[in-house]
């Protein structure tokens, strides 16, 4: 399952008003969702089951809720940026994802630790 994926289906479930998601646990997806859970937009994140059965099961009790998600790398385009480039997501409502070296962070963490990378996308 791709991250966009993973990202539609969070979003989705939120609006369904479902109060738990299950999903595959691979690396890109539990990092993205603790990073949704630290700032509001899903309650927890729990790892299940062991081996090749895990699986991370997500509350999505959060405070926020999730209005749109804007993909600013697909497959077939890449954007990259320096740290100086990122800006605030809808007046800081809103999260910038981004892939660098140091793993998958916000925006504001990745200007913090002054680290580039891919722009995944834009969550508010």
């Amino acid at each position: 399952m791709s991250y966009t994926d993973f990202v539609i289906k969070i979003k989705n479930a939120k609006i369904a008003g479902k109060p738990i998601v299950k999903t595959d646990a691979t690396k890109m997806s539990r990092a993205i969702a603790e990073l949704l859970a630290a700032r509001g937009f899903v309650k927890g994140v729990e790892v299940k089951g062991k081996g090749v059965k895990k699986y991370l099961e997500i509350d999505l009790e959060g405070k926020k809720q999730m209005h749109a998600v804007k993909f600013l790398s697909t497959s077939s385009r890449h954007r990259y940026a320096g740290y100086k480039d990122f800006k605030k997501v809808k007046n800081g409502f809103g999260m910038l994802v981004v892939s660098t070296p140091k793993g998958i962070m916000t925006g504001e963490s990745a200007r913090k630790e002054k680290v580039g990378g891919e722009l995944l996308s834009e969550i508010w």
